[in-house]
């Protein structure tokens, strides 16, 4: 008879710089372990805190397992949950391939989980004095808030089981970050719909700064509207539900039937408004704060920010440009271009493709400041996006986005009679608003419809890059927007141009950027 392999479950939390939060996650572990006796439960960290996840699973390995349910210690099936966790078991199954891995589903909305929520409000109608029916109480559920609708919309689900279910007169929804509306907005907005009682029930697994400040926001809107009673319920913390929906979920891992939230997921299908998601590399982006508490000078650490390397060019590149530089009389331009100058000349082989470039005043600096404040670069077309260096992209944490492919993009091109890069831009001015640096580097027809939407819809970019390359209407639409008075600009005059050269504006404006953090940071 064979023997089953000794089993083991890992607990993946996120980690946290509250030890509140800290406390309360490895409490949970004690109980999850508690109530599954036979197996070898450990704990790691995604980020701040440890041990981390990789700790974890040695120590699950040290202590005999052989086959390991990773199961991630969050609630919902977010970027943690689809990337960042199953990309840090990819790499441990690759270490330990002779070992068992599966990894289990988030909580989720587990029955079990609604009952506890049912549990906080009970207890926090429990603390006030007066009797009032639920029809005249208004449910504010809060949730963490993320870049992953399907996950967001688990939140506003649960809030309408929980108002059905219970009979609350409304439920209103909103978040602590990413996602809208935030805490504050959703508290007024509840405050103006005429309840006199509202609940705030925080969907969180645990203390922290998030949740403190939910209970803080609560307090402002006590002190603000004397009138309506504000009750705060618990999260959900330390419970036997908890643990053993964690229990659950390794079981069903193991047996092959984990369960995500998968029919809406924008990392499989086509979401409205994420397509370029789809098939999006489960990668780990917390590797810079990947046990960071429990380094030396961690405190220090945690509220210093990242450290920067100024930029080092590959050995040909750094040839090339000592060329560049030698090669011309570079005085007569402001020190800040040079950069973005000499990589036009170096993506060119044109020393004099410089000499009709149009720098409006202090683009430049806008530029730099907006690549390091709002982290987006909108461009026209996915040459452009592909010529984005990405190591500085992933240093600097800089999203980039072009919807010219994007089905929305399609219909909205026909529907309106424009073409698709114009509709890929009008779609990054409704996403995005005024925080982007928008990178122009195929379509005048893109140029020509970031002015009219600057110049009639107060549009304002924090950087309009127009280099396009042709014959129709290049040399018009870069006119225009040189005229356009109202955004920081770089263009030309000429019909040259094209992606690469919309590209390395922004790979100067952001290899700049990068060695004025380092240059800050040695300060």
């Amino acid at each position: 008879m064979t023997r089953a392999p000794t089993a083991g479950i890992v607990v993946a939390g996120h980690g946290s710089r509250d030890p509140d939060a800290v406390r309360e996650f490895e409490s949970l572990v004690e109980l999850v372990r508690a109530r599954a006796p036979g197996q070898i439960v450990t704990h790691g960290y995604l980020e701040f805190s440890s041990p981390t996840i990789a700790e974890a699973v040695t120590a699950n390995l040290a202590a005999g397992a052989r086959q390991v349910a990773v199961v991630p210690g969050v609630l919902l099936a977010a970027r943690h949950a689809k990337n960042d966790m199953p990309a840090e078991m990819q790499g441990l199954a690759r270490d330990h391939p002779d070992i068992d891995f599966h990894f289990g589903a988030p909580l989720n909305l587990h029955p079990q989980l609604l009952q506890l929520a049912q549990e906080r409000i009970v207890a926090a109608e429990a603390t006030s004095p007066c009797t009032m029916r639920r029809a005249d109480t208004c449910l504010v559920l809060v949730g963490r808030g993320t870049s992953d609708p399907d996950a967001n919309g688990e939140v506003a689900k649960l809030a309408r089981m929980l108002e059905e279910g219970m009979g609350f007169g409304a439920a209103q929804v909103c978040y602590s970050g990413t996602a809208r509306p935030l805490v504050a907005d959703g508290l007024r907005a509840a405050a103006r719909m005429g309840y006199a009682r509202l609940i705030v029930l925080p969907f969180f697994l645990f203390d922290g700064v998030l949740v403190k400040r939910i209970y803080a926001a609560a307090a402002d809107l006590r002190a603000r509207e004397p009138d309506i009673e504000v009750l705060d319920a618990g999260y959900f913390g330390v419970h036997p539900h908890v643990a053993d929906v964690m229990i659950e979920r390794a079981r069903e891992a193991v047996a092959g039937r984990a369960a995500m939230n998968c029919s809406l997921c924008k990392y499989r299908v086509q979401i409205v408004g994420f397509e370029q998601q789809v098939g999006e590399p489960q990668r780990a982006h917390h590797l810079d704060v990947r046990g960071l508490l429990a380094r030396p000078g961690a405190a220090d650490a945690a509220a210093a920010p990242a450290a920067f390397a100024p930029y080092e060019p590959h050995p040909i590149e750094a040839e090339s440009f000592r060329i560049i530089a030698a090669g011309r009389d570079w005085s007569a331009f402001p020190a800040a271009q040079l950069t973005v100058l000499q990589r036009l000349v170096h993506t060119s082989g044109d020393f004099n493709a410089v000499d009709d470039i149009y720098f409006s005043a202090g683009a430049v600096e806008s530029g730099i400041r907006a690549l390091l404040r709002c982290k987006r670069v909108l461009t026209d077309v996915t040459m452009v996006q592909t010529g984005l260096k990405r190591a500085l992209l992933e240093q600097l944490g800089i999203d980039t986005w072009c919807g010219v492919h994007d089905r929305e993009t399609h219909l909205m091109s026909e529907a309106l009679g424009i073409t698709r890069s114009a509709a890929g831009v009008r779609r990054g001015w409704e996403k995005f608003g005024n925080d982007v640096v928008l990178a122009i580097g195929d379509a005048p027809t893109a140029i020509v419809e970031a002015v009219r939407l600057i110049r009639e819809h107060g549009w304002r970019p924090q950087l309009v890059i127009g280099l396009p390359v042709g014959f129709v209407g290049t040399r018009e639409s870069k006119d225009e927007l040189r005229r356009c008075l109202q955004v920081p600009r770089v263009t030309n005059s000429g019909t040259r141009g094209g992606s690469p050269w919309a590209a390395s504006v922004v790979n100067g404006l952001m290899i700049d950027a990068l060695n004025q953090l380092a240059e800050y940071e040695r300060r």
